[in-house]
């Protein structure tokens, strides 16, 4: 490779301009890119907001010519919850992995007052497994399925008089968070002066309430023009329909009234079209830029700065990764010591605590000992006297039976005798 000397120009940043003197091939690098990402394949993610019967389904299935399986949601739910599904679609040889979330049962609460908390949860969820995914020593972002929101199709109902509370209050706890497109739904319930009074009604109520939209990058020179054109159109007036009506020699897609039909891709009639060009085919990859560089990188830095990690220090001098990571381990430590003192403290406390009590006990204990020893002796003693005196009985009943059986011995033996006199007295007396 070689370089003019003709053509070297010095730069203020410290590099040079050189002009090659012949073909190099880093020009394809451009067709490297695109074969990559091609093979890669993308993926998009769209959070739908809006309360139930609002029209979402019917417009992703609309923007994207499918059918999406959304099963039918109820208007009872107790809360709000959030349903992703992901699909693959492929058009001509780009694989797209699009992601649907459709908060479930939004707006149908008697008390709305949190109902957007579950989806700010969802939107920071999302970051931080990503964040986690990042911070891994072994990290696998090639092949890792990114499920951060890209955009936010916020639904507003075609009231035709002004934005309710809860609309305000979701987008403002949401727009630094992600890209937010507002879009009236079922846009034909209204007529075409009602529906630009409204439009302007919801703008003027935006801004006087502080909540950033996402708007149309103007930036690059080949869209700038087309994309200032549809910042003036937002809120998106929308109709979707995936029911097709013959209209002259052609099926398009349309709603049929009894007044009328509603053709879907007719921009006299919606902006449908403007909504899916600006979508899909000219800002997709902004949208995903601006979630990961804005977004993204706002959750980030409040993240890291809550884990203690700082780009400069106390001097205003830069501090290096490694230098954050020491201090912070150095703050932790000494915070472990800490706690580790108290607790150590803590327990010596309740040990000696545990102690007095313990010691209280085994006087109690040793008090109840003595008293119940004093009271066996006193049982003990008089048990002995009556020992002593049921054993005298006894010795003077054994003394008692010994001579009651001496003197029956001695009677029994003087009975025979005086029976033999008797009868010898008797048998003389009758001689005579």
């Amino acid at each position: 490779m070689a370089a003019s000397r003709g053509g070297r120009q010095p730069q203020n940043d410290g590099y040079r301009t050189l002009s090659l003197s012949g073909h190099v091939g880093f020009g394809s690098l451009p067709d490297q890119l695109v074969k990559k990402s091609i093979k890669q394949g993308f993926c998009f993610n769209i959070l739908c907001i809006g309360e139930t019967g609002s029209g979402k389904s019917t417009l992703i299935n609309s923007l994207f010519n499918t059918n999406f399986d959304d099963p039918v949601s109820s208007h009872f739910l107790p809360s709000v919850h959030l349903r992703a599904q992901t699909y693959e679609l492929q058009e001509s040889n780009v694989l797209l992995k699009l992601t649907i979330v459709n908060t479930v049962g939004f707006g149908d609460q008697i008390n709305k007052e949190d109902s957007y908390q579950p989806i700010v949860d969802y939107i920071d969820a999302q970051f931080e497994a990503y964040l986690q995914e990042e911070l891994k020593i072994k990290r696998s972002l090639f092949s890792y399925h990114d499920t951060r929101i890209h955009v936010c199709l916020y639904f507003v109902s075609p009231t035709g008089h002004s934005l309710k509370t809860l609309d305000l209050l979701t987008m403002k706890n949401l727009d630094s968070k992600v890209n937010i497109i507002p879009i009236i739904g079922k846009a034909d319930s209204i007529s075409k002066t009602e529906l630009q009074k409204f439009k302007n009604k919801i703008m003027s109520e935006l801004v006087s309430n502080g909540v950033q939209i996402y708007q149309f990058p103007t930036d690059d020179e080949t869209i700038s023009k087309i994309n200032t054109i549809m910042n003036g159109h937002l809120p998106f007036a929308v109709v979707g329909s995936t029911e097709e009506v013959k209209i002259g020699n052609k099926m398009v897609r349309a709603r049929q009234y009894p007044w009328g039909i509603v053709q879907v891709e007719n921009e006299n009639h919606c902006d449908f079209v403007k909504l899916r060009e600006m979508l899909i085919c000219t800002n997709m990859e902004d949208l995903r830029e601006q979630t990961h560089a804005r977004h993204y990188e706002l959750y980030r830095r409040c993240r890291l700065e809550e884990m203690g990690f700082r780009d400069i220090g106390p001097e205003n001098k830069p501090v290096s990764l490694q230098e954050a990571y020491e201090a912070k381990r150095h703050e932790f430590y000494l915070e472990l010591q800490r706690k580790e003192e108290e607790m150590r403290q803590q327990f010596v406390q309740r040990v000696k605590e545990k102690e007095a009590v313990l010691k209280e006990a085994e006087q109690q204990v040793h008090t109840k000992f003595e008293h119940r020893m004093l009271m066996h002796q006193e049982v003990k003693l008089k048990l002995e006297k009556k020992k002593k005196v049921l054993e005298d009985e006894i010795a003077m009943f054994i003394e008692k039976k010994a001579n009651a059986e001496l003197l029956q011995s001695q009677a029994s033996v003087s009975t025979p005798l005086v029976s033999l006199k008797r009868d010898k007295d008797r048998k003389n007396s009758s001689f005579t």
